[in-house]
């Protein structure tokens, strides 16, 4: 214990002396160790409704267990406009309560892998069934947008979920978000999990996925098929239009019997799932503000672990607590960063702030001396390159007297690296406690920072990397957000009922709408102007 200690104190001695320079950099030091002695080893405490999110959040924890899932609120000056419905906090507890049910090392869990195991189709009622998430080689952002996208399903139809463990090290970077119980995979050679082999290989053209299940069963003589051990959801960019079924009520039927579903995307499936008509009620009551799905699902199931919250804090006292409004930029570039393209996302970002004025109160607070003026500013950047951090300083510091900083820059995005991901993760979160937010179109990083403040971005359009990068500034350059949702990246055009393309994927529902980032993807937005 006396070692632990001495290693957090170091962690402590690194961040006072070592911060402070030009760049702000956050030490990798924090990342190491977590600071022990200060934890408050309490069992129980009196919380507050902000610290509990509205009953989003359960107080079944201790705060050793995890600082962040109950100071979280503390960083956030805004109040959240909207709070979660009655009935999404019931759907919640009532989930938490069958994850304990179900989890693994229960009764049921082991029931059901020997099941699996020996091949056995769907059961009777009684039975646990269990949604596995399957992340694979891609961004933090895209990997936390099919982690939620999961947890959503699995509340939907009451299934356990579970996230497999290679998932970019979700143990290391987030809290268990449901007491009692873990949301892990168990990760033991594969003994235990009988298929835990197949999962990594898992893809379009796999034998066990819904659209071939599909397919087969099109073209076989019988017109009843096997109940399923399990299922495939083939959900990420690429797929058939078999896989496209998913969406469809028939099919939702008929994956309601399957003890095992094991989904793989790498996006935000929500504005999806309300396409669906017979899981658009049950929506509806858990979200009756649609564009608010993210900003408290997010909220509820990812509590940064100590290590990286610890970083989160640190940081944000010592650059920008003072600050009486934040300005967080988010820079991103998807093609080979040329002088050239630099400079025109580094002028896109100034020609927004310029034109929309975000450096400024808002004129009616402003009116109203609710705000302080813009000489209490600091701007927050993040992009992997330190460059644009060096020239907005240079344009904006007399502007922004709290100052300008940039916790990281790693240069290049790397997959499957533990502390690439957790200075990402720490990044978010430092992000999402700005009042203000400009951030870079098709991002994944910038909407999970919109989501969890429940802001709505100005957002700076950009072309995909499949695109000739642009040459010069788009005009605007920049267009308010509709919503803090996220886009879902690969949407189904199939309408279901009709057999044949939606008309107009924007038009079904008042609150599925094209993304203003690209035309072909989708958000949630209900028209609330309230954020």
């Amino acid at each position: 214990m006396a070692a632990a200690v001495l290693i957090g104190a170091v962690a402590v001695v690194s961040y006072v002396c070592g911060w402070g320079g030009d760049t702000d950099e956050m030490p990798s030091s924090l990342f190491t160790a977590a600071t022990r002695g200060s934890e408050d080893a309490r069992p129980t405490w009196n919380l507050t409704d902000e610290q509990l999110l509205d009953g989003l959040l359960s107080a079944a924890f201790s705060r050793r267990s995890c600082r962040s899932r109950y100071e979280f609120a503390g960083y956030y000056r805004r109040k959240p406009a909207h709070k979660p419905s009655l009935y999404l906090v019931a759907k919640l507890r009532k989930h938490e309560a069958l994850q304990r049910w179900c989890g693994p090392g229960t009764a049921p869990y082991r029931e059901a892998l020997r099941r699996l195991k020996s091949g056995d189709g769907a059961g009777d009622g009684g039975d646990c069934r269990y949604v596995v998430s399957i992340g694979y080689n891609r961004g933090l952002g895209n990997r936390m947008l099919a982690i939620v996208s999961a947890f959503l399903y699995a509340v939907l139809t009451e299934r356990a979920l579970l996230v497999a463990p290679y998932d970019g090290d979700v143990a290391a970077l987030f809290c268990e978000p449901f007491p009692g119980t873990t949301w892990l995979l168990p990760d033991d050679d594969g003994r235990r999990f009988p298929i835990r082999q197949r999962l990594r290989d898992l893809d379009g053209e796999s034998q066990e996925s819904l659209g071939n299940l599909l397919r087969s069963n099109a073209s076989s003589s019988s017109s009843s098929s096997p109940p399923w051990p399990y299922v495939y959801l083939h959900l990420e960019g690429g797929f058939h239009f078999h896989d496209w079924l998913f969406y469809c009520d028939e099919q939702q039927r008929r994956l309601r019997g399957v003890p095992w579903l094991l989904m793989k995307m790498d996006s935000y499936i929500a504005p999806g799932l309300f396409l669906v008509p017979s899981l658009r009620g049950e929506l509806g009551r858990m979200f009756p503000e649609k564009d608010a799905v993210f900003h408290h699902l997010g909220r509820y199931l990812f509590h940064p672990a100590n290590a990286v919250w610890h970083a989160v804090t640190a940081y944000h006292r010592a650059h920008l607590a003072g600050a009486g409004r934040l300005v967080g930029m988010q820079l991103r570039a998807y093609h080979d960063e040329t002088p050239a393209l630099s400079r025109v996302v580094l002028e896109q970002a100034l020609s927004c702030a310029r034109r929309e004025k975000l450096l400024l109160p808002p004129p009616a607070a402003a009116a109203a001396g609710t705000t302080t003026n813009a000489s209490d500013t600091a701007v927050l950047v993040t992009s992997l390159s330190p460059w644009y951090y060096g020239r907005i300083r240079d344009e904006l510091g007399g502007a922004a007297a709290g100052g300008v900083h940039q916790p990281s820059h790693e240069g290049r995005q790397r997959s499957e690296d533990a502390a690439h991901d957790m200075r990402a993760l720490s990044e978010m979160y430092l992000l999402s406690t700005c009042d203000v937010l400009l951030t870079t179109g098709l991002s994944t990083f910038g909407y999970v920072a919109q989501g969890l403040a429940g802001v709505r971005p100005w957002l700076m359009p950009r072309r995909p990397p499949w695109e000739e990068p642009d040459a010069e500034v788009p005009e605007p350059p920049c267009a308010r957000a509709a919503s803090p949702e996220p886009c879902f990246h690969a949407p189904s055009y199939y309408d279901c009922a009709a057999r044949k393309n939606y008309s107009d994927i924007g038009k079904v529902v008042p609150f599925v709408q094209r993304c203003e980032d690209a035309s072909w993807w989708i958000k949630l937005a209900n028209g609330s102007r309230q954020w």
